[in-house]
């Protein structure tokens, strides 16, 4: 196992990651996107719209970069829907995958209290689901999401996690069936977004709403009905953080790349990161 550094002191005790698989910037451009309570996030906290996806711009490399905290060249899962490393990791941990944001919560809080949830079942390849307290896959898919949600809510509820990742597969769904930017895509998002509203009220209702930071962001981005190329519209998207200690109206231009996401919540929460990490933590979004 790679050495570790130390990190800052907790900026917040718990920290809820709202994933969207495909999940475009330009999606925040158009009035058409009914969104609230995410837009709410946007003016009460921070937002950057270039984070920048990993190559290829498809999922399983681009979740495994997120929660790795660094590029494929290193953790080696290389495709959409890489279900182990196709180059060999460039190190492991006791469970025998690169270390996850979860894994090193595992090993330096071995009592705490975490959770992933998912709608696509490429996602428990990437996470280190031996690490995890509780992990769920929605196999219905993207479209009951709010039947999803419900569970994501009693969750949150009953067990106030130190660290959730709710991973939902829209709208990377609805883009491939109806288009990105269509009317099926903004229908999904509305949902989505209220959603994202029910995430919040639970974190009120468990007492931790004041104690969190929620983190929501895409994956990859898109446009007609797919994604993976080079074109910026799937390589750009949103990462949206908020809650205790985070600067409030604060839109930043500044470069992030989808292995950022995991050192971002490692700072966060104080923990020590793998000196194999190459993920940045975003600090300039806090108020210390």
């Amino acid at each position: 196992m790679a050495s570790l550094q130390m990190q800052a002191q907790k900026l917040a005790e718990h920290v809820i990651l709202i994933g969207l698989d495909g999940w475009a910037a330009h999606d925040l451009d158009n009035t058409r996107n009914n969104i609230p309570n995410i837009r709410s996030l946007i003016k009460n906290g921070s937002c950057n719209m270039h984070k920048r996806s990993v190559l290829p711009s498809d999922s399983g490399v681009n979740w495994a970069s997120m929660f790795m905290g660094v590029g494929p060249e290193m953790h080696g899962y290389t495709t959409w829907d890489s279900k182990k490393h196709d180059l060999p990791s460039s190190t492991t941990n006791k469970n025998g995958i690169f270390p996850t944001i979860f894994s090193i919560i595992r090993e330096q809080y071995p009592n705490a209290e975490t959770g992933c949830t998912f709608e696509w079942d490429g996602i428990k390849y990437v996470v280190d689901t031996l690490a995890i307290s509780h992990v769920h896959f929605f196999s219905e898919g993207w479209e009951p999401v709010e039947k999803n949600c419900d569970h994501i809510v009693k969750y949150i509820t009953e067990n106030k996690p130190m660290f959730y990742a709710a991973c939902f597969d829209g709208p990377d769904g609805p883009g491939h069936k109806y288009g990105w930017y269509s009317d099926g895509y903004y229908d999904y998002m509305s949902r989505a977004d209220k959603c994202v509203g029910r995430i919040i009220q639970a974190l009120k209702d468990a007492g931790i709403y004041d104690n969190t930071i929620i983190i929501v962001t895409g994956d990859h981005g898109g446009h007609d009905h797919g994604h993976g190329s080079l074109a910026m519209e799937d390589m750009e998207s949103p990462l949206v953080i908020f809650g205790k200690n985070v600067r409030s109206g604060y839109m930043y231009d500044s470069p992030i790349a989808q292995y950022d996401v995991a050192a971002t919540i490692a700072y966060i929460l104080g923990l020590k990161m793998p000196d194999v990490w190459r993920g940045i933590p975003v600090k300039q979004v806090f108020i210390r």
